[in-house]
């Protein structure tokens, strides 16, 4: 989001100062927040949004004969700050107001909506005029007439990964993939959420064990999201400029645990609470830690991604293509360099043809994450884009994807909370399921072409770094209303 002047306004004695804060995602812009007339303990929150390349769209996968509709959307939550601490806002579940063609699905828990398309079409989207209003439930967070508070709206662009079956592994000769015992080249078929037995009789799930691929143990339980039912995902690996707005609205202990890695691997978050700012604000994120990544879901009101929803959000419901990366297919074009200037935003990759981050020992051109989305153009095929079924970007290459694995009792404990958009004293994420340690699935911008890039590559699913990492980013996930 730019940044631009807050409104001040007066209802029934509440003050509230509408701001618009740092970028919360590639290209999505807040602007004009400002508040209008509810009932009494309600305040509606308006604002203007728009983001670039926008779409929904239906269509028949051949490979599968299923039938699919797909759309982005963005994951709207609202933060403020009575007694100088931010908090997270309680939306209601209705009263809130879209324009036409646009739908907006709150949560039942009050810690955002996801807005969205509600008719097919694609390009730029932007809604203006206060075209949009969620109704805060102000009275539920405590806040009380008398109260001076400030308002700060965050926007984070999601793909929605719709219901159905789909298969994990390729068939090909990724590490550690998963297969359905006793033939390794064939691909398992998740068709609902039930718990999955993993083990060695035909029909199983199976994956070779090795160091950091996991126990092959099981089961992974019923509660453990699989990737059947729906869910949202971060359209982006999560950014620079988010997770400086992100320890900007902590508190001064909190964003403490965070270390300081400027200039360390193309990473450029500098200065200190709360006045951190990013100077490349839509690279992709590194230097991150299990308990950070973690963090910043729990604070956003979203929730870890699990290495099956991974294959998921990045096969589709097509069938297998061996040893295929997030695009489906095994064609890697590696990025040289950028065309304008790096760190701008509005920087491309060269050659034009370029798909991926990877390979920097042997021919890729970045020590370090990209600009997320900046294989993407209105007028790329998937393959050029480097995009996922859905259209998530850089899910092969650029930095591992950090994950909830399978490969250990830790992960198969995940249940799939969400955050509740608050932390701990300390600023670590509360959930009790949530594991204390991921795994590593995707690839990142040293790894070697066509190795762990794979989908299904598994060579690192269930190792998780113990410091912080450069080659480490992350997005979160939230299970679809």
């Amino acid at each position: 989001m730019n940044i631009t002047n807050g409104t001040s306004w007066y209802l029934r004695m509440i003050m509230v100062l509408g701001l618009a804060t740092a970028a919360c995602g590639n290209n999505i812009v807040v602007t004009n927040v400002a508040l209008s007339m509810a009932p009494a303990g309600y305040t509606d929150v308006q604002f203007d949004l728009s983001w670039s390349n926008s779409w929904r769209a239906t269509w028949t996968e051949l490979s599968t004969a299923t039938v699919v509709t797909n759309w982005d959307a963005a994951w709207v939550f609202v933060k403020f700050r009575a007694n100088g601490d931010w908090v997270h806002a309680t939306l209601a579940q209705t009263g809130h107001t879209a324009p036409a063609g646009v739908s907006i699905d709150p949560t039942s828990d009050g810690k955002g909506a996801l807005i969205h398309r509600s008719t097919s079409g694609s390009g730029d989207v932007s809604y203006t005029n206060g075209a949009i209003k969620l109704r805060w439930n102000y009275a539920a967070n405590g806040v009380v007439s008398a109260n001076l508070v400030d308002v700060s709206v965050e926007a984070i662009e999601m793909v929605y990964v719709p219901s159905g079956s789909f298969y994990v592994g390729s068939g090909g000769s990724e590490a550690g993939s998963f297969y359905t015992y006793p033939t390794t080249t064939n691909p398992y078929l998740i068709t609902n959420e039930a718990a999955i037995t993993v083990g060695t009789a035909a029909g199983n799930l199976y994956y070779a064990t090795a160091a950091n691929q996991g126990d092959a143990s099981g089961p992974i339980p019923a509660l453990f999201p699989k990737g059947y039912t729906a869910f949202y995902c971060m359209k982006y690996e999560v950014t620079q400029g988010q997770i400086a707005d992100f320890l900007n609205k902590l508190t001064v202990t909190q964003a403490a645990i965070y270390p300081n890695q400027n200039g360390n691997s193309r990473y450029t978050i500098s200065g200190s609470y709360p006045n951190f700012v990013a100077s490349a604000p839509d690279r992709a994120c590194n230097w991150l830690t299990w308990g950070s990544m973690k963090a910043y879901a729990a604070w956003a009101g979203l929730r870890p991604m699990t290495e099956l929803e991974f294959e998921k959000a990045c096969r589709g419901v097509a069938a297998s293509v061996p040893n295929e990366c997030a695009w489906g297919t095994t064609n890697i074009v590696l990025a040289l360099g950028t065309s304008g200037t790096d760190g701008s935003g509005t920087e491309t990759a060269t050659p034009g043809t370029a798909n991926c981050n990877a390979d920097r020992n042997n021919g890729g051109g970045f020590n370090g994450p990209v600009r997320a989305g900046i294989f993407a153009t209105a007028i790329s095929t998937r393959e050029l884009a480097g995009a996922s079924y859905w259209g998530a970007m850089e899910m092969s290459g650029n930095l591992f994807e950090s994950l909830v694995t399978a490969g250990n009792s830790g992960g198969r404990n995940f249940a799939g909370s969400h955050g509740t958009g608050a932390l701990s004293s300390l600023g670590v994420a509360t959930n009790a399921d949530w594991p204390t340690a991921g795994g590593l699935r995707g690839g990142c911008y040293s790894t070697l072409r066509g190795s762990a890039m794979g989908v299904s590559d598994r060579t690192l699913g269930a190792y998780s770094p113990t410091a912080p990492d450069d080659h480490q980013g992350f997005r979160a996930v939230r299970t679809a209303p």
